[in-house]
C-alpha cells in the first residue's frame, strides 16, 4: 500500500519580529502532534531545509513594505492552495504602520545617514491588500492554541472554529472586575478581538488592543466613555494607534481626534 503523501506546509516572513513564526514552535507537545501529519516544507525559524512548492498551507506572517515584499507576496499567493496571515503585522500592518499616518520620506531622511539606498514603499500594508487571503489569524502575538486550531481545521477542510467576541467576554469568563468601571482605567477590551485571555485587565491593566478589532467594534462609543472619564482627544488617539492602528475601525477612530 503507497504511504499517504503528507501536506506540505510553509511559513513566510515579512516585515516582522518574527514573534508570531515563534508561537508555533511555542507549541511544542501540540506542534509534535501536528508535525505527525504535516510536512513542514520552509520554515526558516526552525530548520534550513526548504521543499519546493506548490504547498497546501502557507502562513505568513508580517507586512508588505517594499517593493520586493510586494512581488514576493504574489509569488506566494500563486504557490499556495491556501494563504492564512498570522499577527498583528500580517493581518493590520503592524506597529510600523504607523508611518502611514506621517511622511516616510521624512523618517527616512532622519534615520538613515544614506537615504538614497533606501527602498521602501510610501505605507507598510496587510497581506490582503495585495492578494487573495482564506483566513486571517489576529494576535500581537498570536495565540498559539488558535493557530493549531487553524492549521488542524484547513487541513481537514472544516472551518476554523476561532471565537469573534471581545476581550470583555474573557474578563467575564474570567471573573475579573471591569478596570474602566471599578478604576476608571482606559481599556479597549470592548472593541478588541479575543484571543489573549484578557492578560492585562487579569493584572489591573487596561487592553492594549493587540488583538485589533472584534466583529462590529463600536469604537465611537468607548471614546465617548473615554471622554467622559477624562481622557483628551490626544490621548484617545493614542490608543487606537497601537499595534493595529491600520485596521479600518481603529485608524477611522484615531482619525477622528487627531
Amino acid at each position: 500500500m503507497a504511504e499517504r503523501s503528507k501536506p506540505k506546509v510553509a511559513v513566510w516572513k515579512f516585515a516582522s519580529c518574527d514573534g508570531c513564526q515563534l508561537s508555533l514552535l511555542d507549541c511544542e507537545d501540540e506542534l509534535l502532534a501536528v508535525a505527525e501529519e504535516i510536512q513542514i516544507a520552509n520554515f526558516p525559524e526552525a530548520s534550513r531545509e526548504v521543499i519546493e512548492g506548490p504547498y497546501d498551507v502557507s502562513l505568513v506572517e508580517g507586512s508588505v513594505t517594499t517593493p520586493h515584499d510586494r512581488e514576493r507576496i504574489q509569488m506566494v499567493r500563486k504557490s499556495s492552495k491556501v494563504l492564512i496571515t498570522i499577527g498583528a503585522c500580517a493581518t493590520a500592518g503592524g506597529i510600523q504602520a504607523l508611518r502611514n499616518f506621517k511622511d516616510v520620506k521624512d523618517f527616512i531622511n532622519t534615520v538613515y545617514a544614506n537615504p538614497e539606498f533606501i527602498d521602501t514603499l510610501d505605507q507598510s500594508t496587510p497581506i490582503a491588500d495585495h492578494v487573495k487571503v482564506d483566513f486571517e489569524l489576529r494576535g500581537c502575538p498570536i495565540n498559539k492554541m488558535q493557530l493549531v486550531e487553524v492549521i488542524n481545521a484547513f487541513l481537514n477542510s472544516r472551518k476554523p472554529n476561532t471565537p469573534p467576541h471581545s476581550t470583555c467576554i474573557d474578563c467575564k469568563l474570567e471573573g475579573n472586575v471591569c478596570v474602566m468601571v471599578a478604576q476608571g482605567t482606559p481599556c479597549l477590551g470592548p472593541v478588541t478581538h479575543t484571543g489573549c485571555g484578557a492578560l492585562c485587565p487579569t493584572y489591573n491593566r487596561g487592553c492594549y488592543g493587540c488583538f485589533g478589532p472584534k466583529e462590529t467594534p463600536n469604537t465611537n462609543s468607548l471614546s465617548s466613555w473615554l471622554k467622559q472619564s477624562g481622557a483628551n482627544d490626544d490621548q484617545m488617539m493614542r490608543a487606537f494607534r497601537g499595534f493595529n492602528a491600520w485596521s479600518e475601525p481603529f485608524r477611522k477612530e484615531s482619525e477622528s481626534h487627531d
